[in-house]
């Protein structure tokens, strides 16, 4: 193994590192407790050495949101094909969107609600932020009417989603009428 290929490997590996720690740290206590003297302390490098990867707190938050996009396409779909038809691929995407947004609240923030630099809906956006959006797509472009633009189905769909997982996760929508509103979301848009 060359020097350049051990170097790169141990940079990629210090990255991981970095983003890891600041993931864990946001669900453990919040975004305000990540801090780069923080997270120097929890990896146990230098501020520096995180400045060397990271231009700040936003670019780790970039960084946390482009893994939280990989992960939420890979539950997508694998919520999306393990079921037949096509309301149920809708119905079984919608549930994992909201659940995900449930059970990493921190992580779902950095993807979708802090401002963070990424450019989302352009060709020039990371791969798993396409791959989730188009996991969506992919539940939904089956149910889009011949002459609709199934990507602005997708976004209103999408937009729903979070709008739902937001209300409910500030308590403005309760709980318990979170499968009614899920059915009557389906079936809005797949009975159309």
């Amino acid at each position: 193994m060359s020097i350049q290929t051990r170097r790169e490997r141990e940079r990629a590996e210090r990255e991981r590192l970095i983003v890891t720690a600041a993931r864990e740290l946001a669900e453990a206590e919040g975004w305000d407790a990540v801090t780069t003297r923080r997270l120097a302390a929890e990896i146990e490098y230098s501020q520096p050495v995180l400045y060397s990867h990271f231009k700040g707190k936003d670019a780790i938050m970039a960084a946390v949101a482009v893994q939280g996009c990989a992960d939420l396409a890979a539950e997508l779909r694998q919520a999306r094909t393990a079921v037949r038809g096509t309301r149920e691929a809708l119905a079984a995407v919608a549930q994992t969107y909201t659940s995900f947004a449930r059970r990493r609240p921190a992580l779902y923030d950095a993807m979708f609600t802090h401002l963070v630099d990424l450019p989302f809906a352009t060709e020039e956006a990371p791969v798993p932020l396409r791959e989730a959006f188009g996991e969506l797509l992919a539940a939904v472009d089956p149910i889009a009417a011949e002459g609709e633009e199934p990507g602005l189905l997708t976004e209103t769909f999408w937009a729903a989603l979070h709008g739902l997982a937001t209300l409910m996760r500030s308590g403005r929508l309760p709980q318990e009428g979170h499968d009614r509103r899920m059915a009557l979301l389906v079936g809005h848009f797949a009975g159309r």
